[in-house]
């Protein structure tokens, strides 16, 4: 089973930034979780909100934002909004990088970039693609055949179930509510399933039961 850092470990440090992936990596992940936006250079940044008013408490609209505007808003603790590219630079392969797509326009810049670290000597297999815009996985699925796909729920476990297969996706990643022993074994006849976001004792250890094939949590010391 698969330790996934969620944003980070975002129960220790501002999610989605540097010293929190790296916080992550400290604490043993098998991987890290991420949320993407393009910033109107067309950069690809690290950020979960549409806008940056929750994370650096300063208005702005991501997309209508430069990257170096991005970068001068700082999250508390003086943190900055990273770039996609610094955070893969940070995490070693083969550990994983779960990509969440917020924005199906990110979807062609983020496969540029991982072609880019494939092209390097990454490996496609470390890289995952998952996004609640199931439009955006079937144009990357469409556009790459190659990079693990991942469908995110947190309502209907059939109907994503039924998505999945048919742009043939990897992973199911349903939100920890929706999963028991039944449903999680019916599902890994087809796919791995994420589960998320498992932060408290009871529920890592409910999910452990069910045999997941990862977890993704804000706190990964306690996995």
């Amino acid at each position: 089973m698969l330790k996934i850092g969620h944003r980070g470990a975002k129960g220790f440090l501002p999610e989605n930034t540097i010293a929190s992936f790296e916080k992550a990596i400290a604490l043993g992940c098998d991987g890290v979780e991420l949320d993407v936006h393009l910033s109107a250079d067309g950069e690809i940044v690290v950020i979960h909100d549409h806008t940056t008013d929750r994370v650096t408490g300063q208005h702005g609209i991501v997309a209508e934002m430069t990257s170096s505007q991005l970068k001068k808003m700082r999250i508390e603790g003086g943190h900055q909004v990273p770039l996609l590219s610094e955070v893969v630079d940070l995490v070693n392969d083969p550990s994983l990088v779960n990509i969440e797509l917020k924005t199906g326009e990110a979807a062609e810049p983020v496969l540029r970039l991982i072609e880019k670290y494939v092209a390097e000597g990454r490996s496609f297999s470390q890289f995952l693609i998952s996004s609640f815009d199931w439009p955006a996985l079937q144009k990357v699925r469409t556009l790459h055949p190659e990079i693990p796909l991942g469908v995110l729920t947190e309502t209907d476990l059939a109907l994503a179930a039924a998505f999945a297969k048919t742009i043939r996706a990897e992973m199911i990643h349903p939100h920890f509510h929706l999963l028991d022993h039944d449903n999680t074994k019916m599902l890994q006849q087809d796919f791995r399933v994420f589960a998320w976001t498992v932060n408290e004792p009871q529920d890592i250890e409910k999910m452990k039961s069910f045999g997941v094939d990862a977890i993704i949590t804000d706190f990964p010391d306690r996995i």
